[in-house]
């Protein structure tokens, strides 16, 4: 079945930065596209990024782009989202996330999530 587990979350101070890591399971993860999405405390889920397949095309939201970038390993089946700049507003619960269909925003599974807290 597929797995997804995310993990390198924790506590940071602004400006600071964490690197994410999905470790997928139970699928063809080169076959996917990939996503990152967010959920902070009383908030609806937010899109994050995306990354193709190949790893060759990423899109990021607005309020990430420049200070996030999300990269993939095939070969480890392993997604990633390094993060910097990190700013009290990142706060949030982290999901990695397999694309549906071919929509960048859409996705079927989604793994439990790693938190991830700005504070000084």
């Amino acid at each position: 079945q597929v797995q997804l587990v995310e993990s390198g979350g924790g506590l940071v101070q602004p400006g600071g930065s964490l690197r994410l890591s999905c470790a997928a399971s139970g699928f063809t993860f080169s076959s996917y596209g990939m996503i990152w999405v967010r959920q902070a405390p009383g908030k609806g889920l937010e899109w994050v990024s995306f990354i193709n397949s190949g790893g060759g095309t990423t899109s990021y939201a607005d309020s990430v782009k420049g200070r996030f970038t999300i990269s993939r390993d095939n070969a480890q089946n392993t997604l990633y989202l390094q993060m910097n700049s990190l700013k009290p507003e990142d706060t949030a619960v982290y999901h990695c996330a397999r694309q549906y269909g071919s929509s960048w925003y859409e996705y079927d599974y989604w793994g439990q999530g790693t938190q991830v807290t700005v504070s000084s």
